[in-house]
């Protein structure tokens, strides 16, 4: 009988709840498309119990995990090491368990990168960015953006400490100027603006027809507009800059993307990123 192995590697994401999420989607037809004997585990860890599903980790020899609500902060104090950008956005999404250590990335706003010079026409370097939000999707893009050369960063958000403390950790630990402003009104976007992006949950599915509170007349044909929300992807924020003549971007490329750079972390080889977006799509799809 020949030698067979019947080891499986495995990787997965922690959450809770956790039961929606559509990463397995794209990450089971990744290792199947390339032959891989992996498994990717959607596991519910509720917050008192993500020190013992760290140790679970390591116990079981996985090879990494992904975070989600609510453990991307939390999950910092149990890592050996934490990636620069990381530690900046103050989140890990990505745990990569490499010879009895743990180190932490974050490749939320690295997606959203990705996608943006793929798709955005424009250069990143120099340009001036208007940022509906301040969550964590918020704040991994702003930084992964100001890191790249953006030039200005205007954050957009309702409340007052949270967006003050986005601002004040760009321009205290990049080269990026940033602002902060109110959201407390309809929001008309600046002329000079590049780069226009809407990093909350606003119009996610079911609330499919909620739109941000901003002046669409003020969108213009030479601005590219992009959303984070992946389901649906073309939102009711994007047809409303399509009808205005802008270049949109959509957040199902953002999350293609973020498992794209997971895959190639945990497994070291390049992911089929076309394999991936059409596994998801059919998703949402359906």
């Amino acid at each position: 009988m020949p030698n067979r192995n019947y080891k499986a590697e495995l990787v997965g994401v922690f959450g809770y709840p956790v039961a929606e999420n559509p990463t397995v989607v794209m990450m089971e037809a990744a290792f199947h498309a390339l032959g891989l004997n992996w498994r990717y585990l959607t596991i519910e860890v509720k917050p008192d119990n993500l020190a013992d599903a760290i140790r679970g980790l390591v116990a079981f020899g996985m090879r990494g995990i992904n975070l989600t609500i609510p453990h991307k902060i939390e999950v910092m104090k149990y890592l050996d090491e934490i990636a620069d950008d990381a530690r900046l956005i103050g989140a890990v999404n990505t745990v990569v368990a490499e010879h009895g250590r743990l180190r932490g990335e974050n490749t939320d706003g690295k997606g959203f990168l990705r996608s943006l010079k793929e798709q955005g026409g424009m250069p990143i370097s120099g340009s001036k960015v208007f940022l509906l939000g301040a969550g964590g999707a918020a704040r991994s893009i702003a930084v992964e953006l100001a890191l790249a050369g953006a030039g200005h960063i205007v954050v957009a958000n309702r409340t007052k400490t949270r967006g003050e403390d986005l601002v004040k950790t760009l321009n205290e630990s990049t080269q990026c100027r940033a602002d902060f402003l109110l959201w407390d009104r309809q929001l008309s976007i600046p002329e000079d603006t590049d780069i226009l992006v809407n990093a909350t949950s606003i119009g996610l599915f079911p609330d499919t027809d909620a739109l941000p509170a901003i002046e669409y007349r003020t969108i213009r044909p030479d601005l590219v507009v992009c959303d984070v929300i992946p389901n649906p992807p073309r939102t009711a924020f994007l047809k409303k800059a399509e009808a205005r003549g802008a270049r949109t971007i959509d957040g199902l490329g953002m999350l293609v993307n973020q498992g794209v750079i997971g895959f190639k972390l945990w497994t070291g080889l390049e992911a089929p990123r076309e394999v991936m977006m059409e596994a998801l799509s059919k998703e949402f799809a359906g």
